[in-house]
């Protein structure tokens, strides 16, 4: 079996110094290696093959037989690291609470426990005839929600 921790290490020692971040890193029982890889300007082949060779040259085929795959996080696939909220500062995400919510706002803040974003919303003001648009902030907790990832849009 494939030793993670060692895979996870050689992988941050390949992307040392780079603006690229680890997502995640998944093994198989059947030593099927995913690993995902993420920067604010994105990942392009040549930043996965060099990564694929770091590997390739700690974890011996002839030792032991696996299959390997470096990418980029999916675009639309819920964030798992800091890096990604991080990295989507400004942009619209959809947030799915644990409590059922869905919502769709702009990613405004990320902090070490929570993470905020801004809504715009409909609000009748007192003797007003007609609803104004107002955004309104709303923090969530990491632990808090089920998924967030980024909305693509198209205007």
């Amino acid at each position: 079996m494939i030793d993670k921790q060692l895979l996870k290490s050689t992988v941050e020692s390949a992307i040392a110094g780079t603006e690229m971040f680890l997502v995640d890193v998944q093994v198989s029982p059947s030593n099927a290696i995913v690993v995902e890889i993420d920067s604010k300007s994105g990942i392009d082949i040549d930043a996965c093959v060099a990564i694929t060779r770091q590997i390739e040259s700690v974890f011996d085929r002839e030792v032991e037989d696996y299959e390997l795959e470096v990418g980029s996080a999916g675009l639309t696939s819920p964030f798992k690291v800091r890096g990604q909220y991080e990295k989507n500062i400004g942009n619209v995400v959809e947030v799915l609470s644990r409590d059922g919510r869905k919502l769709h706002g702009v990613l405004t803040e990320v902090g070490e426990t929570t993470f905020t974003i801004e809504i715009e919303k409909k609000v009748k003001p007192e003797g007003a005839k007609r609803p104004v648009v107002v955004t309104e902030p709303i923090e969530f907790g990491y632990d808090a929600v089920k998924s967030v990832k980024y909305l693509i849009t198209f205007k």
